[in-house]
């Protein structure tokens, strides 16, 4: 009987082929751009480490006070004293805390010039807190942490570009004219957003190229490469020693938490540091801290564009449009077969046998108009750089599940718009369109 109603469905269409056309393109049309604007909005609100989403969290400490605070929320990140107090008083199981550095690599081949590789100094605890994968090797250790070791984790891109993807552990790089020992190279690793650097602007930034220790950086006074902000006054310092010591908040820290009385401890002890911090005449204000997981800190820092959002609505406000359009050309198309109809079911067919062959031809169009909505979705892919930053657009593409998702949308949008036009084809009466014809 399916089959059947597929033979009919086909030939009612061939019958009128401009108005079948108009159905397909108006289903097409709509659905590609909701697919479009859905693929930025798939690759920009997604979670980034979903299986640890809800362990990981950024603590926040106001060292400004209120009278320069936006809406009372304390700065994004921290300054060396606060985060080095963090550090010490070590109460999570796992903590880290990372800045951007740009570094200079000069290859051992003479003949090719030095070039900037982008990336984080860091503890080593950020490549197990964060479900780095390796190629090959690992991350280092709390020990070298602790002896400022000059160490770096390289990316599997620079690798292949330094030593043509072989294993590079325990080969020197030169790095800003000092040489580190390779103890590891990251597979290719690169969460968007990439949440743990939201502060410095580098949700959809490339891939970072290498990573060193956070107390080597220290020791060699290597100064960030990403934000720095030094509050209202915009003073920071005369030199290295005096930024450090000074409220310029330019480190961001991340600390794991695996239950919710670890949780609850952490939120004691910021407050608690605080109010150390009060009684010291540091701070003149009360306690104004934030402990954030990963899903509350890019709410906050608003990592999903907010054109993306408006981008979805318009589009989704498109496709109702071309569905109210098909509703219209349906019910026309139906209503015009209303002496089929009738013939049909004064031989025997039931409203229900109307119904399944309507919809099957409303469902054959709607699977025509995905099929239109493919090809005009894959076309608009060259076009999201128009109106998204080119990081963003980037990170649209069509996959099999975006694929499989237009062809579902079109196909149920037709078949749930053809109910109306089915229900009053199913209406009408044998009797009457046989008297009148």
């Amino acid at each position: 009987m399916f089959v059947h109603n597929l033979r009919l469905g086909t030939n009612s269409l061939r019958r009128n082929p401009l108005l079948t056309a108009l159905m397909i393109m108006s289903i097409g049309f709509g659905v590609a751009a909701s697919m479009v604007t859905y693929a930025v909005f798939r690759a920009v609100s997604g979670d980034p480490i979903p299986q640890k989403s809800a362990q990981l969290f950024a603590p926040q400490i106001d060292n400004r006070g209120p009278q320069y605070n936006r809406e009372g929320e304390p700065p994004d990140a921290l300054n060396y004293t606060d985060a080095m107090a963090l550090m010490r008083a070590h109460k999570a199981p796992r903590q880290t805390l990372l800045f951007q550095v740009g570094l200079s690599v000069t290859p051992d081949d003479a003949h090719r010039m030095p070039f900037k590789a982008l990336g984080y100094a860091t503890y080593g605890d950020f490549f197990p807190m964060f479900d780095v994968p390796f190629q090959y090797g690992n991350g280092w250790s709390a020990e070298q942490d602790n002896g400022r070791e000059p160490v770096v984790v390289i990316s599997r891109a620079l690798n292949q570009k330094l030593f043509g993807g072989e294993n590079s552990v325990g080969r020197r790089i030169m790095l800003e004219d000092r040489q580190y020992r390779i103890v590891g190279v990251t597979e290719n690793w690169d969460p968007k957003p990439r949440f743990f650097d939201m502060f410095s602007g580098n949700a959809y930034a490339d891939p970072p190229q290498v990573y060193i220790p956070f107390t080597y950086a220290i020791d060699q006074r290597i100064d960030t490469y990403g934000n720095n902000n030094c509050g209202s006054d915009g003073k920071r310092g005369s030199d290295f020693d005096s930024w450090l010591r000074g409220e310029c908040v330019w480190i961001s820290p991340w600390v794991e938490l695996n239950s919710a009385e670890q949780v609850q401890a952490y939120r004691q002890f910021l407050d608690g540091y605080a109010e150390e911090q009060r009684k010291a005449g540091r701070f003149n204000w009360a306690p104004n801290n934030r402990l954030r997981d990963v899903h509350a800190w890019l709410e906050h820092e608003h990592a999903v564009p907010p054109e993306s959002r408006i981008s979805l609505s318009l589009a989704l406000g498109f496709l109702v449009i071309c569905l109210v359009n098909t509703i219209g050309l349906l019910l026309a198309k139906f209503m015009r077969r209303a002496p089929e109809i009738g013939v049909r079911r004064a031989l025997g067919a039931s409203r229900a046998d109307i119904y399944r062959q309507f919809l099957a031809e409303a469902a054959m169009v709607g699977f025509a108009g995905g099929v239109l909505g493919l090809v005009l979705t894959s076309a608009g892919m060259f076009g999201v750089g128009l109106v998204f930053e080119p990081q963003i657009a980037r990170l649209a593409h069509l996959d099999i599940s975006l694929v499989a998702l237009t062809l579902l949308l079109a196909i149920t949008a037709t078949v749930l718009a053809a109910f109306y036009p089915t229900w009053r084809a199913a209406q009408v009466q044998p009797a009457w369109q046989l008297k009148s014809n």
